[in-house]
């Protein structure tokens, strides 16, 4: 490879990544409404043909936001989960962790599990790092357990639920210890 299709591929790179880390700031501060390939050309400060060239529409942009965060919560909940041992500890760990993540970045999560995206949950095309996410959920229980898997998902769908309701203020915030308390003496009890 030559050294000026090198630094082109490196540019186009740096262009994508700028896009979107553009698109999660507006996103952030403003909504995912207000995210618009119009807004983020001019924030970008590319034409948007240029935006063009690397996504094809809004749905891509937040594509690649949702596999961001998926990165970022599969190391973060394998972090916590390497500071305890035992079942229920670690399950604890990996829902407080979920749970904190969806409170601490709600336009990423939103574009990660709540808006509509071509990612594939549960299926031979799911993306690595969503299926790393599910890893920590899957290595909170004993790898003989015949219903592992299952524990896996369920527990994954009632932090989703939890922190779906809680964001909606649906349910209420200081409630939110004893319903992991609860979740996790069911599922993962020692």
């Amino acid at each position: 490879m030559s050294a000026i299709t090198e630094r082109r591929e490196r540019e186009h790179a740096q262009r994508h990544q700028l896009i979107v880390t553009a698109a999660r700031e507006l996103a952030e501060a403003e909504g995912w409404e207000a995210v618009t390939t119009r807004r983020l050309a001019e924030r970008v400060e590319y034409s948007q043909p240029v935006l063009y060239s690397h996504f094809h529409g809004k749905e891509a942009i937040m594509r690649a936001v949702a596999m961001e965060g998926f990165v970022e919560l599969a190391d973060r909940l394998r972090e916590a989960r390497l500071t305890v041992s035992g079942q229920a500890p670690a399950l604890h760990a990996v829902g407080s962790a979920y749970l904190a993540f969806a409170v601490e970045r709600p336009a990423l999560y939103q574009a990660m599990f709540v808006l509509p995206t071509d990612v594939k949950f549960a299926h031979a095309e799911t993306p690595p790092p969503l299926l790393a996410c599910f890893g920590e959920f899957l290595s909170c229980f004993a790898e003989g357990n015949p219903q592992r898997e299952l524990l896996a998902e369920v527990s994954w769908s009632a932090f989703h639920g939890i922190a779906a309701l809680a964001e909606n203020g649906r349910i209420p915030p200081e409630g939110q210890a004893d319903r992991l308390g609860l979740l996790v003496s069911r599922l993962a009890g020692d």
